[in-house]
């Protein structure tokens, strides 16, 4: 039977080759001539050896190294956990030497989506009012005011308006008052200025670390034509004081909010959240690289687009350091790699052992084979920024963020530097919603999308399949991104998830 049929080979120098769908011991393949025997089960999105590898030898996937043969490999074996080392390897660090613009969108062509026009040129995708809570200490009060603001009467009432969001952490105090501080102010000041937020009142407990008059002046939230309405609840007398003086200052944001309606605004004032999770096999053959491709239309028609995940395109960062625009954003992202393994070796574990229990369930094997993957969502765009977690996002283009991998961490991140719709691609089956932000979630195969298609707004298992081009399964993406930016309402926003994901970065000690 010819491979092609059955698996999927990435790069012709590949030494393995990945199942489109479960292959049974003894099946027999034809790779360019070369009669291969399967020598063991080899699930979907799982690797079989197209050539025998001596102990030691590299293995090769997407034409890069995913990792070392731990014993002899013979052909037609799985290759997975139990015969893959997954040790470090001199990788080429060069900067610059694979930079090519994109090439302009046709002149005559005038795309844009239904927005909420925004001061500064930003554009708002969603319409809400948020209850920002500077400490966990005013976290219920926080949800008690918004749960003020729900219901069939709200949504008669102020039917221009998406919510009001309570967001909540963990932190805010009992923590070092210098960069762990500044840090969550920055998600939290990103959060207010957010282009989806049309208005925010403030809520802190009082005698926290992370003071709510501090972080409105050091973040520069006060420059509006109104004074922020920042409140404690000490000063205000408790609990039942402070719901009652929150829900009146959000009813006073409310009327200027409904007012609001969406207006044609260019494709440029999206700003892409990429993300993954729950990955797969697949992951980097069709959804991925799918996103790939959306990516780089938002682009080239003067969006940004922002990747993210920096221990998740560890063993892949010289792809992007190839595609830097200049030295200063090539160094700044080799940075980032060094300050993750020196992370990782201060708290005694390793970045290379990234691979969770659902992602290698899924025939991902190691984190240099993972990232590659990831990368793929980046397109082929130049790399033309580097942000620290939640900076604002202030120029056009393909950009990274600096954030860990876990999913809800890593797109707070994102929406708090100003994206406006995230794009999140799933093969195991993630359930991640986000507020205020969109997010369209994309299966990698066709088997998830099925059983879970509730969850799921987009199938890319139709690569594997055979029926779609990763082109045309980009372009799907690209569509959905439009008309999710202009109102369409996301699997889960229909469900109403996104009130608990809010999950800011919290480092250094808790005392």
């Amino acid at each position: 039977m010819p491979f092609a049929k059955v698996a999927v080979r990435l790069a012709l120098e590949d030494d393995v080759v990945v199942a489109k769908s479960t292959l049974k011991e003894g099946t027999e393949l034809d790779f360019d001539g070369i009669p291969v025997v399967v020598r063991g089960e080899v699930g979907r999105g799982h690797k079989l050896a197209v050539r025998a590898l001596a102990d030691g030898a590299p293995i090769r996937k997407y034409g890069q190294t995913i990792g070392f043969a731990r014993g002899a490999i013979r052909a037609g074996e799985p290759v997975h956990v139990h015969n893959v080392d997954a040790r470090d390897f001199e990788r080429s660090a060069e900067i610059g030497t694979d930079v090519h613009p994109l090439a302009p969108p046709p002149p005559d062509e005038a795309r844009t989506f239904q927005g909420f026009a925004r001061p500064g040129g930003k554009a708002g995708t969603r319409n809400y009012l948020a209850v920002i809570s500077s400490v966990n200490c005013s976290a219920s009060v926080s949800k008690y005011v918004a749960e003020r603001f729900r219901g069939p009467d709200f949504a008669r009432d102020f039917p221009g308006v998406d919510g009001v969001v309570a967001f909540t952490h963990k932190s805010g105090c009992a923590m070092p008052d210098d960069a762990p501080t500044r840090l969550l102010q920055r998600v939290l000041a990103g959060v207010a200025r957010h282009p989806n937020i049309s208005g925010w009142i403030l809520l802190g407990l009082g005698c926290e670390v992370n003071q709510v008059e501090r972080l409105v002046r050091e973040q520069h939230l006060d420059g509006g034509t109104t004074p922020p309405a920042v409140m404690n609840i000490q000063t205000q007398g408790g609990v039942a004081k402070t719901v009652e003086a929150a829900a009146a200052a959000v009813r006073k944001l409310l009327p200027a909010a409904s007012a609001l309606r969406r207006q044609p605004l260019p494709l440029s004032r999206i700003a892409l959240a990429l993300n993954c999770g729950g990955s797969d096999g697949a992951s980097g053959i069709t959804a991925n690289p799918a996103l790939g491709v959306a990516s780089d239309e938002l682009v080239r028609r003067g969006a940004a687009s922002v990747l993210a995940e920096t221990p998740e395109i560890y063993g892949a960062e010289h792809l992007l350091t190839r595609r830097a625009v200049n030295r200063g954003v090539g160094e700044k992202l080799l940075a980032l790699i060094q300050w993750w393994e020196d992370y990782a070796r201060l708290h005694g574990a390793s970045i290379d052992n990234n691979p969770s229990v659902g992602n290698k369930a899924g025939g991902l094997t190691t984190i240099f084979e993972k990232s590659l993957g990831a990368v793929a969502k980046g397109g082929r765009a130049p790399l033309s920024a580097v942000y620290q977690y939640a900076e604002p996002i202030s120029a056009p283009g393909f950009a990274f963020m600096d954030t860990p991998g876990y999913d809800p961490v890593s797109m707070t991140g994102l929406m708090c530097g100003g994206c406006n719709v995230g794009v999140f691609t799933t093969g195991r089956g993630s359930v991640y919603g986000c507020k205020p932000m969109p997010c369209i979630k994309v299966a990698t195969n066709t088997t998830l999308y099925e059983w879970m298609k509730d969850d799921m707004d987009l199938n890319a298992g139709t690569i594997l399949d055979g029926t779609e081009t990763i082109e045309e399964v980009g372009r799907r993406i690209y569509e959905e991104v439009i008309a999710v930016a202009g109102g369409k309402k996301t699997k889960s926003e229909l469900l109403g998830i996104g009130d608990e994901e809010f999950a800011p970065w919290i480092l250094g000690p808790l005392f």
